[in-house]
């Protein structure tokens, strides 16, 4: 059927020369013929969409990621911050800078869509050798327009709009991971200030012990070798203080950096990691992630991109019929210029039909397939890595809560171990050994409990960046159409 449509097509053009109504007559079967050969020939998707996740507990819907969901954190100041990073980040505005270009791309794609309208006027005098001088004068209107019957214009055009939804859908990739890069930083900087904190006070607690055996060896209950190993403990742990000022004060760059600010310019209260709240939130189910998660949209309308490609990549092979025009006035007077009798026009009908390119058309189009298959499996990619995330994140909130009640019931018998030890020792009964042991455990238990803490605020904050950040309310925006 194709065949034979197109030589009917390509004859009757061919006789149209001498008869409109032939014209008219091939030109009428195109649209029946580029029917026939744009049918989608996208290889599946061979994706199967589990039906929960194997980590998810309890009502998956219960506690939904709100749009504003760092606020469930309960710090004004990470609120500032992270609200401030995202009008002032430089990265953010650079991917709107890349949304800019991409519309403007769109734009031009689109032009092929519309006629072309051009002005042109001159005016000379004119005085050929042995002649009468004379004038010459001309006011046209050019116009021109590519019938897009086979559909590769408007397929340029669809592949320009999707990738200017690519844009837009990276940029909130951007946003997502500048959010989650402000809350890290600001966690690590809590956490340095927490163990900072331990140091400081388990130094002093050391130093206080130090001060005690220092008294026992005065009066001869303790011994050189005591006091050498007591203020061993005291001087490593006065050598750790740096490491955690060092950490703290990188983080504060870090964080400025985040917020487009110099380090100078950037104040942070900070605190303790013990003042933030940890967030519940539920994943829902992973079909939704489909439409939540920035970077699998994106690679959605990467993939339709492609397959307008494919589509405009095809048409090339079929004649192009592009209409021209011009009209306006010619004279060699310029007071007559704009009388009819000067008026001129011409119409034009021309068509173009590749037969051989060396095999040029044939390479765009295998090329255009072959980003097709390459984004289709991307898509698929990115799904099941969002998939993956998701689980990692569930797996890490839930260990992550049990890890730090256990831990946080190592350092309550830890301390009550050192508090004895402690006493032991100033009633002249404990035995240095013992106290030098509990104060190390303790201090050991102490910074574990904090980075554990750290650690699950953090996987709450990589379930919120799995999850794609906050979620429209259920029946707002629209979902992807490629799975559905």
């Amino acid at each position: 059927m194709f065949d034979e449509l197109r030589t009917r097509a390509l004859v009757f053009m061919g006789k149209g020369l001498r008869s409109p109504l032939v014209v008219f007559s091939g030109l009428s079967l195109m649209p029946l013929l580029s029917g026939c050969i744009f049918s989608s020939d996208r290889p599946d998707l061979s994706l199967d969409l589990p039906d929960a996740y194997l980590a998810a507990r309890g009502n998956v819907h219960a506690a939904l990621p709100a749009l504003d969901w760092w606020r469930t954190f309960r710090s004004d100041e990470l609120t500032r911050f992270i609200e401030e990073g995202q009008t002032a980040n430089l990265d953010i505005a650079a991917a709107i800078g890349r949304i800019m270009q991409a519309d403007a791309q769109s734009k031009i794609a689109g032009a092929a869509l519309l006629p072309a309208l051009t002005f042109a006027g001159s005016g000379a005098r004119i005085r050929p050798a042995g002649g009468p001088e004379r004038g010459d004068y001309r006011a046209v209107l050019n116009a021109s327009y590519q019938l897009d019957f086979w559909g590769q214009n408007a397929a340029n055009s669809r592949a320009a709009e999707e990738s200017a939804v690519v844009t837009r859908f990276n940029k909130e990739v951007v946003v997502l991971s500048t959010i989650v890069s402000v809350g890290t930083a600001y966690l690590n900087i809590l956490a340095a200030q927490d163990r900072l904190r331990i140091a400081r006070e388990n130094l002093a607690a050391a130093t206080r012990i130090l001060i005690l055996v220092q008294q026992r060896a005065e009066q001869g209950t303790a011994s050189a070798l005591d006091v050498a190993q007591q203020q061993s403990l005291v001087d490593t742990i006065r050598a750790g203080i740096p490491l955690f000022d060092e950490t703290l004060r990188q983080n504060i760059a870090v964080l400025a950096a985040l917020m487009g600010r110099p380090p100078e310019n950037l104040v942070v209260k900070g605190g303790s990691l013990y003042r933030l709240a940890i967030p519940q939130v539920t994943p829902g189910l992973p079909s939704q992630l489909l439409f939540q998660r920035p970077d699998i949209r994106a690679a959605e309308a990467s993939l339709k991109s492609a397959d307008a490609s494919v589509e405009a990549a095809r048409a090339a092979f079929y004649p192009n019929i592009t209409l021209t025009g011009q009209g306006g006035y010619e004279s060699t007077a310029l007071r007559l210029l704009f009388t009819p009798q000067n008026a001129l026009y011409n119409l034009a009908l021309n068509i173009t039909q590749p037969i051989f390119d060396g095999y040029v058309l044939e390479g765009k189009l295998e090329f255009a397939k072959g980003q097709q298959f390459e984004l289709l499996k991307t898509y698929c990619q990115t799904v099941l890595t969002g998939f993956r995330d998701v689980e990692i994140a569930l797996i890490a909130v839930a260990d992550g809560a049990e890890r730090e009640r256990l831990q946080n019931a190592v350092v309550t018998s830890s301390r009550r171990a050192f508090q004895l030890a402690e006493t032991r020792l100033r009633e002249g009964v404990a035995d240095l050994i013992v106290v030098l042991q509990t104060q190390q455990t303790l201090f050991t238990a102490e910074d574990a409990l904090v980075l554990d803490r750290q650690a699950r605020l953090q996987a709450a904050l990589s379930l919120f960046q799995a999850l794609g950040g906050g979620w429209l309310p259920p029946g707002v925006g629209a979902g992807p159409i490629l799975l559905q």
